[in-house]
């Protein structure tokens, strides 16, 4: 019987394993990693979901009310494991995907552990599989610490530090939260000022907000979302934190940045724990060029700047990624032209992520089922 084959074993893969074993249909679930939730488990000690506990369980099984609205690093991980043995999902780790092609006979996988062929190919490796620094010159100018956010943990080790964090996204402002008042000093280089929003806003979560009204027209979405912003978070220009130009929505659909999600940042920039600059333009001996031409003098520079799905090199050849290096075809849907070839939880929405890595998970589930 013609298999598929689930590149991930994270969120997404095993969301997509669940659903497909519900459907009777036969997988292999493949993992570069060595064990469940690896990805989170080696996250930030403070990481939280930015969505509410209620919204994101994975398909058959709710997320424990144990674990609170806002669902800690290691309580996810421990959902994660629960999941799997709940629906008997056993993943094959320390495989890693190399290749992927297509042929008159259907799907071939190639991994490190030799050759699949499979009827269809699931892409549920993640958003932020591969950790990205830009290239920023004169690198070797400075002799200090310079880290991404993946290979940060917690602030006890930058105590009595200046510590420049890079970035302007939910991990730069939850790293700004985890080290002020700890760093010596705690310095923020924004190249784009963010949209901010409150993780709640008048006891409503904002990923209810994103959800009711992500079928609006992009002329009503943008002066809703910035009437919310007005109302819920204050003037931050005075902070160095002016409101970012240009309307909320579009920047997200252009740019694919999702907003911060304030769990502590706003005060932190209103109290003066963080000190806001222009985007870092380089390297100095004593810290950062910026882009305005001044120097800041540091001990570590951490680039929270993101990570990238890194799936060029698997399915570039196939003509099914965007300019930005995501996939064209999106909530799990596949393209004409590659047929079985899906992928989940590699775009962001609003609406949340494991909210919707459930939804893409059972069309896929579906699509396959009709197809086999």
């Amino acid at each position: 019987m013609p298999q598929t084959v689930i590149i991930g074993a994270g969120a997404a893969g095993l969301a997509t394993a669940a659903q497909l074993r519900k459907h009777e249909l036969p997988f292999r679930l493949l993992d570069a990693g060595q064990e469940i939730g690896e990805s989170w488990r080696t996250r930030y000690d403070s990481l939280t979901l930015h969505t509410v506990r209620s919204l994101s369980g994975l398909p058959g099984m709710a997320i424990p009310k144990q674990y609170g609205d806002w669902v800690r690093r290691d309580d996810l991980v421990a959902y994660l494991r629960a999941y799997a043995a709940e629906f008997e999902l056993f993943p094959e780790f320390g495989v890693t995907a190399t290749g992927v092609g297509r042929d008159s006979r259907g799907w071939r996988v190639t991994t490190s552990a030799g050759e699949i062929d499979a009827s269809a190919v699931v892409f549920a490796s993640g958003y932020s599989r591969t950790p990205w620094v830009p290239d920023w010159p004169e690198r070797d100018l400075f002799s200090g610490a310079v880290m991404h956010t993946s290979d940060y943990r917690e602030p006890s080790p930058y105590r009595g530090q200046r510590v420049l964090v890079v970035g302007s996204g939910n991990s730069a402002a939850d790293l700004v939260v985890d080290l002020a008042g700890v760093a010596d000093e705690v310095i923020m280089s924004v190249r784009t000022p963010p949209t901010i929003v409150r993780r709640a806003s008048f006891g409503v979560p904002s990923q209810l907000i994103g959800i009711s009204t992500a079928k609006l027209p992009t002329v009503v979405l943008n002066p809703l979302l910035g009437l919310t912003r007005r109302l819920t978070v204050p003037d931050l220009a005075g902070h160095g934190l002016p409101a970012p130009r240009g309307t909320s929505y579009s920047q997200f659909v252009r740019s694919r940045t999702v907003p911060i999600l304030d769990t502590g940042f706003v005060d932190v920039v209103r109290s003066g724990g963080v000190r806001i600059v222009p985007a870092m333009a380089g390297f100095t001996d004593i810290g950062a060029r910026l882009a305005d031409g001044s120097t800041v003098a540091v001990d570590t520079i951490i680039a929270a700047t993101g990570y990238r799905p890194a799936l060029e090199p698997l399915v570039g050849h196939l003509d099914v990624l965007d300019e930005h290096g995501l996939p064209r075809a999106r909530g799990g849907r596949a393209l004409p032209h590659a047929p079985g070839l899906h992928f989940v939880g590699i775009t962001v929405e609003l609406t949340g992520l494991l909210r919707e890595i459930g939804i893409e998970a059972r069309r896929v589930a579906r699509t396959i089922s009709g197809s086999s």
